[in-house]
């Protein structure tokens, strides 16, 4: 028995699933889990995630070798379904034989799920409702996050509390389940594992740790913050796919909509297909959070940011995050 033997028991199955000390994963933030959040993530009983991104597989491939040596605790790769090279990227986490493979931003393109088991990886992939989990998971997947609407970054429009409702029964019996969105506390970790999830997965939470690359103003913008200045896009042209995404409102949130229209006026053009702008969009969210994160530019940027953003206050490290995460939902559990 130790100190966390409550809330170690109900990670029990995502602690084995992921290979660590606890079941608590850190969601992809493209430019903040890089090697050093990652590494120190895993190091700290976490599992940390390479956000891959818009990284060309070189990139990708000098990432995972530089967090390798920082870390010898499992770690996973993020990578986003409509990157054009998806499947190079594939094959450089097979090169590296990464453990954990998490597939964002759609549904996995025909053959991407098997070519990562190839190489003996788990599959983790999202699912915004609960026949498309069911879907993914008899295709292959090894494990499922639900996200709600209160993360940041690109989120769909069902808030956590609701989806776990739904999901959780159904699933988390048979299934590994981690919930997202919205989570900055312990106290919450132990109730969504109490209705049966097996892990969490929280990334606004450890955006500004001490380890983070962030810029100090981005840094300094979290936690100026309040829950209701994380707010979400809004789609102009229904004909493009946009997935909304929350951020702290800045002129970046504002130029987002000016994309948009410039976007959709080459569609009427002609002179881009349906997949090409969405790319674009992409692309720009790729770049404003660039500005954000790296070059401290927290008026143009983009401020990703989950409606937990309120309750972050100073810089902290990140094994410091999770065993404070991990103390305050034992406590909750005990009170129970």
């Amino acid at each position: 028995m130790t100190d966390l033997a409550k809330t170690h028991a109900l990670m029990a199955r995502g602690r084995d699933f992921l290979g660590t000390e606890h079941a608590i994963m850190c969601g992809a933030m493209s430019w903040v889990s890089e090697r050093s959040l990652v590494s120190a993530i895993s190091n700290g009983g976490g599992f940390g995630v390479i956000a891959c991104g818009a990284m060309t597989p070189d990139l990708l491939d000098a990432e995972i070798t530089a967090t390798r040596a920082l870390t010898d605790k499992p770690f996973g790769v993020n990578l986003i379904t409509m990157h054009p090279d998806l499947t190079d990227l594939i094959a450089i986490c097979g090169r590296h034989d990464v453990s954990h493979v998490v597939l964002a931003g759609g549904i996995p393109p025909k053959g991407s799920v098997e070519a990562i088991k190839v190489f003996g990886a788990k599959v983790i992939v999202f699912a915004p409702t609960l026949a498309l989990a069911k879907k993914l998971l008899r295709s292959g997947a090894d494990a499922l996050v639900i996200e709600g609407s209160e993360a940041g970054g690109h989120i769909g429009p069902v808030s956590t509390s609701v989806l776990a409702q739904e999901f959780l029964p159904a699933l988390a019996g048979d299934h590994v389940v981690f919930v997202a969105g919205g989570i900055g506390r312990g106290e919450a970790i132990a109730g969504y594992l109490e209705m049966g999830a097996s892990g969490v997965q929280l990334g606004t939470r450890f955006a500004c740790a001490s380890e983070s690359i962030a810029h100090a103003d981005f840094k300094r913008a979290f936690f100026r913050a309040n829950a209701r200045d994380a707010v979400a896009s809004v789609q102009l042209d229904a004909r493009l796919p946009v997935i909304p995404v929350r951020a702290l409102k800045n002129k970046g949130t504002e130029e987002f909509t000016v994309k948009q229209r410039e976007v959709g006026v080459l569609l009427d053009q002609g002179k881009v297909d349906m997949g090409e702008a969405q790319l674009q969009i992409e692309r720009y969210w790729a770049g404003a959070l660039r500005k954000a994160v790296i070059d401290g530019d927290i008026e143009n940027g983009s401020l990703m940011a989950g409606q937990s953003v309120g309750m972050l206050k100073e810089e902290e490290p990140a094994a410091d995050i999770i065993a404070k995460l991990m103390a305050e939902s034992e406590d909750a559990l005990l009170r129970r």
